[in-house]
């Protein structure tokens, strides 16, 4: 069972240095409102804000972070550095900390990428994190007991700060520096992936649920600094309220317009964010295939019909998978896989397609990487996404040395793809 809701409401190229500046102004911010009961309503709350936020620049900032990519390059962004690993205490929280590598490796077994085909991004520095996050919370992460409390490690707090930043934070702000590079390249290409990103739960002055950096806060702010979009639609289909992005743009409802489908019994519970959401659509324990897939197709056109965005930031989340110890729906392999496709179709096919930003975000079992990887290359079959110079370029690389095999994890290389059934098997979806 469903229930949803529907509410409207209301840069440039350094040419010398081929560095882009971006601006710094202020999101408009909420004030922090713990007393503010779940009523699910969704009337706008009072324009006010805290006295906390990022200082406003008198010139826009240069940033490294959009890197040249090559024609040959798909626009799909990964990084090693996106792999978290410090002393084996990633083990003591559910989320598969290398998720992120095993994606890659998959998709680099079944030869859809190598090395040189892919866009490996830039870390997010101070400066660019400073266009959305305040100065306040960004020195809060000097502490490790926060970052403890952020990623749900306790025993992080007991860690030097020096090794939190190397080991936890570094892979976070690389993925951070995707998702910004990613928004910028759908815009260019018609389509990106960022393999890590997706950090709903943070907003621009506080972190949780595994979420140290608004990342997809700090894409849209850019793309709207550059001038590159106007309206932006956020489709969150992670298993969790996007209550981070929803705080983030609470006063900016006719630029950003959320689409949120989530379990209502599970985290975060942020009953003054839901105010943010422009459609709400809440999930009931154990939502199968059939309610889900139906409530997603409807709401995305519907929520397509009420805004024409420029570009949709796509949460794509796999905690929604069956046995997920957190996201506690019973989604298939096989409806996760539909679900990305149709949101793609559903994006392409309008009278004049709309960009696609996609990011993973959550996933806490070992086989969603499996999952995340069948999901991108279902998208190439069925030729949602393309690079045919990317393909060419490995085509030709293969002829020059047939003998050389790719280097991917023997787990990625041996592991069996999922089955996948037709969109009318699952619920009599019409193309």
């Amino acid at each position: 069972m469903e229930s949803g809701e529907s509410q409207q409401d209301e840069g440039g190229v350094d040419v010398d240095t081929g560095k882009t500046y971006c601006g710094s102004e202020t999101l408009g911010k909420p004030t922090d409102a713990a007393n503010v009961s779940d009523d699910h309503s969704q009337q706008r709350p009072p324009d006010s804000r805290p006295t906390d936020q990022p200082t406003p620049q008198s010139q826009p900032h240069k940033t490294t972070l959009f890197v040249q990519v090559k024609e040959t390059q798909w626009p799909i962004i990964y990084s090693p550095d996106y792999n978290i690993g410090f002393l084996g205490l990633e083990k003591l929280h559910p989320f598969d900390s290398g998720k992120w590598g095993k994606v890659f490796n998959f998709l680099k077994a079944d030869g859809m990428v190598s090395d040189e085909t892919i866009v490996r991004p830039q870390e997010a520095t101070t400066e660019d994190l400073l266009v959305v996050h305040t100065k306040k919370y960004l020195d809060s992460l000097r502490w490790s007991v926060t970052v403890a409390s952020i990623t749900e490690v306790p025993p992080v707090a007991l860690l030097p700060n020096p090794i939190v930043q190397r080991r936890v934070l570094k892979p976070l702000r690389t993925q951070t520096g995707g998702t910004i590079l990613a928004g910028k390249l759908a815009m260019e290409r018609g389509w990106a992936i960022n393999i890590g990103g997706g950090f709903h739960h943070c907003s621009s002055e506080r972190g949780g649920g595994f979420c140290a950096f608004a990342d997809i806060t700090l894409a849209i702010k850019f793309l709207l600094d550059l001038r590159m979009v106007e309206k932006v639609m956020i489709v969150d289909l992670d298993a969790h309220q996007g209550n981070g992005h929803e705080r983030d743009f609470m006063d900016m409802r006719e630029t950003v317009f959320i689409l949120d489908m989530f379990n209502r019994s599970i985290y975060p519970h942020d009953g003054y964010a839901k105010r943010g959401i422009s459609r709400k659509v809440e999930l009931d324990f154990n939502t199968e295939d059939g309610p889900f897939l139906r409530a997603v197709e409807r709401h995305l056109k519907q929520a397509l019909e009420e805004f024409r965005p420029d570009l949709i930031v796509y949460n794509a989340g796999t905690d929604i998978l069956e046995g997920d110890p957190l996201g506690a729906l019973s989604i298939t392999p096989e409806g996760i896989v539909q679900r990305d496709q149709m949101v793609f179709e559903i994006a392409k096919n309008r009278t004049k397609p709309i960009p696609i930003l996609m990011v993973t975000s959550g996933g806490y079992q070992k086989n969603n990487a499996r999952i995340i990887a069948d999901s991108i290359l279902n998208l190439k079959k069925q030729r949602l996404i393309q690079c045919q110079e990317a393909e060419e370029y490995l085509k030709n690389k293969a002829k020059q040395s047939p003998s050389q095999e790719s280097s991917v994890d023997t787990g990625a290389a041996n592991a069996n793809p999922t089955s996948r059934r037709s969109w009318s098997s699952i619920f009599g979806f019409k193309k």
